[in-house]
């Protein structure tokens, strides 16, 4: 997802105060990305890790352990630990949804080939899985290894959720909390507990992440119907095209009329689909209200991610996070 749409940017905020640490990150990536023996696993991790992304996760972990207090060394190795698992899950995506554009970019998948990327993206959760480990701390591998575990869980269950009219919001939330909420929970988790935080801290901050993210995703999910893909990095309609059934259309089949229902089972049950077949999808959403209700979804996760984040200790980063919150579903105005 783009966050460079509105005037004020609290990542680029974030960014500045974690500078030097972020630099850190970002070497630390690249010496942990090389390989000695197969070079095409830092060409493909290059072309995903140095496309223009945010580092939006490793700065939620390096912004939670600042805010706790953090001065050691291993907020840097969590957040590239983040970072490589996010760019695993992405290789894999592209591979099972079969795009073509990531981040503004041609998918790895279209430039070498899906065994290239999938092979990539393991060696990569191998390499998270290393960095874990040098931490010392079985509570910050405990966490991790869960996210991990969650977010295949996730994905696997959208292979069977995304094209099914039977599923509900309550099987949407599940998913959306394994592909996206669980990282952004165990990155600002992981820094309350290597700062060593009180219980009632670090819980707090998984709150915060897990709502944020799937505000986060809920945006994303809605910003793809009425998107604009040279800002977003995504083609309108793509979750359209390749058939998933994400909130803004769960709402509207709720709701559906037989005729309508009709439509959604040829276009996304059977994948029967057809020239206008995205117009009359919006047309029905617009009908339902469905992107209006999904926004309001958003600003609810939004506001739950703030209360959260109200629970620790006043801080310049505190503010920051806050505004990051405001941030993700400003766009959707």
């Amino acid at each position: 997802m783009v966050l460079d749409q509105v005037a004020t940017k609290p990542h680029e905020d974030l960014a500045r105060r974690l500078g030097d640490r972020l630099d850190k990150v970002n070497v630390l990536i690249r010496e942990r990305m090389a390989s000695e023996h197969a070079p095409r696993i830092p060409e493909v991790t290059a072309h995903l890790v140095e496309a223009g992304g945010k580092r939006l996760r490793p700065m939620l972990t390096l912004a939670s352990a600042d805010l706790c207090g953090y001065d050691g060394p291993y907020d840097v190795y969590l957040a590239a630990t983040v970072e490589f698992i996010h760019t695993a899950t992405l290789l894999h995506d592209d591979v099972v949804d079969e795009s073509q554009q990531r981040r503004g970019r041609p998918t790895a998948n279209l430039l070498w080939d899906n065994k290239s990327s999938v092979l990539v993206g393991d060696y990569l959760f191998a390499r998270a899985f290393q960095l874990m480990v040098e931490t010392g701390s079985l509570r910050v591998l405990d966490i991790l290894s869960n996210a991990a575990a969650t977010i295949a869980e996730g994905e696997v269950l959208q292979l069977s959720a995304a094209r099914n009219l039977a599923t509900d919001e309550a099987v949407y939330l599940q998913v959306v909390r394994g592909k996206t909420a669980a990282l952004f929970s165990a990155a600002t988790e992981v820094g309350g507990v290597i700062a060593e935080q009180p219980e009632e801290l670090v819980r707090a901050l998984f709150d915060y992440g897990d709502a944020l993210g799937i505000a986060f995703q809920i945006a994303d999910d809605l910003l793809d119907y009425q998107g604009d893909a040279s800002s977003t990095g995504k083609n309108v309609g793509d979750d359209f095209r390749e058939r998933k059934l994400t909130l803004p259309v769960i709402k509207a089949v709720a709701g559906a009329s037989a005729e309508e229902r009709a439509f959604w089972q040829r276009t996304i049950e059977k994948g029967d689909q057809q020239d206008g077949d995205l117009e009359q999808a919006l047309e029905i959403l617009n009908r339902h209200d469905a992107l209006e209700r999904t926004r309001q979804d958003a600003l609810v996760w939004t506001e739950k991610s703030k209360t959260a984040m109200m629970k620790l200790p006043e801080h310049d980063v505190r503010r920051m996070l806050l505004d990051l919150a405001d941030y993700v579903v400003a766009r959707l105005a």
